[in-house]
């Protein structure tokens, strides 16, 4: 850990209450892109290299998982040419990234259902998810075509199959099976969500996931949302009491 990172939290202590899992909802590029006249795709592509620093950010400070709300279920309704941007910059993305994360130790994990993103897009994740596997200084979730609605009924079909062939007793399932059955059963749950751009709602994301999760909203629009930004969000999540329901 260097001085400059311990500069930017009250003090070394505090580095022991880090959350070892962040998910941050990255709201806010097209409405930062309109403030400043330009095009929401601008918008969208400062996001992108704010979400590179970000999980840089993770790294350098030793929280273990960052995920990323990317792309909903529900973002296909958006302009048609925004849609396709976002397609081509996702794979554009990988291909120019994936060295140096991979270089960095970022395992690279995508969640959601693929099967309907462009063949090529689909191809670069496979590539990057296979070529990053063994790394473990971060693990990075980015949640595409995601929606967490669906994924629980996608778990539910897949263990009342099971049921069905005889291989798992409806006697034994418990919140830990239901939690195998996600995308994200490789991950813990988070510990801290961030929302920017001030939206009070979780928008279909990790509904299941973040039963438990201490949420910090911000009015910063998402490609704003600098190190210094991410640092109130650790403060703030620093001075929260979890009880997990218990007291304590």
């Amino acid at each position: 850990m260097t001085a400059q990172l311990l500069s930017t939290l009250p003090n070394k202590t505090e580095l022991k209450i880090l959350p070892r899992h962040v998910a941050v909802i990255m709201d806010g590029n097209g409405r930062w892109a309109k403030a400043k006249g330009l095009p929401r795709i601008e918008g969208h592509r400062r996001g992108a290299n704010t979400l590179k620093e970000t999980l840089r950010y993770c790294k350098d400070l030793g929280i273990e998982t960052l995920t990323a709300y990317a792309f909903s279920t529900e973002n296909w309704g958006r302009p048609h040419t925004e849609v396709s941007f976002l397609m081509a910059l996702f794979e554009k993305l990988l291909r120019k990234e994936l060295k140096e994360m991979h270089q960095e130790g970022v395992r690279i994990n995508f969640i959601g259902d693929l099967t309907i993103l462009p063949q090529s897009l689909q191809r670069e994740m496979q590539h990057s998810m296979e070529v990053t596997k063994n790394n473990n200084n971060v693990h990075f979730n980015v949640a595409i075509n995601y929606g967490s609605r669906h994924e629980m009924v996608k778990a539910c079909r897949a263990i009342s199959e099971k049921v069905r062939q005889g291989k798992l007793d409806p006697e034994t399932i418990d919140e830990d099976t239901i939690s195998n059955y996600l995308y994200t059963a490789a991950s813990p749950d988070p510990d801290l969500l961030i929302r920017t751009s001030g939206e009070m709602r979780l928008s279909n994301f990790l509904l299941w996931q973040l039963a438990y999760t201490e949420i910090y909203v911000t009015d910063i629009f998402w490609p704003d949302f600098d190190r210094q930004q991410f640092d109130r969000a650790l403060r703030a999540y620093q001075k929260r009491d979890r009880r997990y329901g218990k007291v304590l």
